[in-house]
């Protein structure tokens, strides 16, 4: 019986191992793609799985700030984005160029569906700027004819460069019903002051912000994202163009959902001065709007004297032994509560404000526990001057009139949150702005930048004090102080010439008590 047993075992044996060893038929691989198009936002790519895999990785990119998010921590989520929709073979429209990059490095074989469609200009650019009560800058109409080629578009170019009659040319020669995307409620009035001031009838212009009608009446609708984000598709369908100012911020999901639902609107153009570094960031705009052009720079438009030239003088706050042994391993959220509450560096940076010359514009991050008390003591150190405060919670239309109250005063100071003062407000003659809150966003400390570089005959130059907490100890080197050597490296990069004055609390107490600022 064994026998038998040991022979049945050592032929099953031995057709398991003909079974295992039989040799694998390889399947012919498909790697053609064929690029159809959807609507104005989306392409379809008809390829095999194996094919759209590789294109998902192709087109994934890791959050930088995704380890700090709770969907990451739980792991919901693996911190990336994906641009390539694995459920129906999507893209946005904008990518195609990326797409087609992707097919030739790999030698895949494509189909191109998408019809290039490419709108000339003819004569009416020309009769348009004859009509104008100034005269376009060469890059301005360069921009303008760049985009009308392709229908779409992003345009980088620094504040006062004069983006909004970019926008103005371009809405008028398109002549068709046109969407125009802001940030914020300021920025709608300002939009359409800007459209008057080259001529245009603002009866033609409709705007639409909190407590007004959504119902669209006239040919040009200027509303900020926040007040329409949330409307079906169908009400985008009315308009062809869609034009997005501070287009950066579209990486705000709401935003580019916003966007998404523009589905018949060929003529899709965006305007920034700063673009985030992140590749999936460019990539996503690149796709809501193609490619990115940039027309000049803040160097260019300071040396041809179209910008006042800027000075920074980083003022290092150097704290205590004590203080620094104790923060060393804070984190960065205990680390800001820390700087922001303390009372000796809240002082020292209103006696900087009370004292800096002309308009003062003072930046902070925190409205309650750092904003208010800057206010409050700025009011107190300087009882001859006008200080203004303006948050989130200050009434769109108070905001505008403090900005106007500022742009025609002098020896003014506003106490501004960044989220309503860093970002597309016009002031002309501000003389001075105070960074009070430590930040390492590019895209947020270029843009307040911005608010001090347009030209006014009152300043020969324009002054950025940076606040800089030096919390160092040994080889420990605190969260704020390292944003800081990031916020030089942007002064770097734009030719800003800065200088640097390092003292301890009580030193810079007893200096601006003895001089001014």
């Amino acid at each position: 019986i064994s026998r038998k047993s040991s022979n049945s075992n050592s032929r099953k044996k031995g057709m398991q191992s003909k079974i295992f060893m039989a040799p694998l038929v390889s399947l012919p691989i498909n790697r053609h793609m064929t690029l159809v198009p959807v609507d104005d936002v989306w392409i379809r790519i008809e390829c095999d799985e194996h094919v759209a895999r590789e294109l998902s990785d192709y087109f994934s990119f890791d959050i930088p700030a995704a380890k700090f998010m709770p969907q990451f921590k739980k792991r919901y989520w693996a911190g990336k984005i994906r641009l390539f929709k694995l459920r129906g073979h999507l893209i946005y429209r904008g990518l195609l160029p990326r797409v087609l990059e992707f097919a030739d490095q790999r030698g895949y074989p494509v189909t191109n569906q998408v019809p290039a469609n490419p709108h000339m200009v003819h004569g009416a650019l020309e009769a348009l700027v004859d009509t104008l009560p100034l005269t376009p800058r060469v890059y301005q109409l360069d921009a303008v004819l760049s985009m009308m080629r392709n229908k779409r578009g992003i345009i980088l170019s620094p504040t006062g460069s004069g983006k909004s009659l970019i926008i103005y040319l371009l809405m008028r020669v398109l002549d068709e019903p046109t969407l125009i995307v802001v940030p914020t409620t300021g920025l709608v009035s300002q939009m359409v002051s800007g459209f008057a001031s080259y001529g245009m009838d603002v009866a033609t212009v409709q705007t639409i912000q909190a407590g007004r009608t959504k119902d669209v009446t006239a040919p040009v609708v200027v509303s900020t994202w926040q007040s329409i984000y949330d409307m079906p598709k169908s009400y985008f369908e009315q308009f062809r163009c869609v034009i997005v100012d501070e287009v950066h911020l579209a990486k705000a999901k709401s935003l580019t959902g916003l966007l998404e639902k523009c589905t018949v609107s060929p003529y899709r153009f965006g305007f920034t001065g700063t673009l985030d570094d992140t590749q999936a960031h460019r990539l996503i705009l690149e796709g809501l709007f193609g490619s990115v052009a940039k027309v000049t720079t803040t160097k260019e438009l300071v040396e041809n004297k179209q910008l006042t030239p800027l000075k920074v003088k980083l003022c290092v706050l150097k704290y205590p032994e004590t203080t620094c042994r104790d923060m060393r391993k804070a984190l960065y959220q205990d680390e800001v509560e820390f700087l922001v509450t303390h009372p000796v560096r809240l002082e020292i940076v209103s006696r900087m404000a009370a004292r800096a010359k002309g308009n003062v514009l003072v930046l902070f991050n925190f409205v309650d526990k750092h904003g208010k008390p800057l206010y409050q003591r700025i009011q107190e150190l300087a009882p001859e001057r006008d200080v203004h405060f303006v948050s989130g919670e200050v009434d769109a239309d108070d905001r505008e009139r403090i900005r106007q109250w500022v742009a025609n005063g002098d020896r003014q100071i506003i106490v501004a949150s960044y989220g309503t003062f860093s970002t597309g407000i016009n002031i002309p003659n501000l003389h001075t702005m105070i960074f009070a809150s430590p930040s390492k966003s590019k895209i947020r400390v270029l843009q307040s930048i911005g608010r001090s570089l347009r030209l006014h005959e009152s300043k020969t130059h324009a002054t950025l004090i940076d606040v800089v907490d030096d919390l160092r100890i040994g080889v420990a080197v605190n969260h704020t102080f390292r944003h800081a050597e990031q916020r030089v490296q942007y002064y770097s990069m734009e030719s800003f010439p800065y200088t640097m004055l390092e003292l301890g609390l009580d030193r810079w107490l007893e200096s601006l008590a003895n001089a001014s600022a």
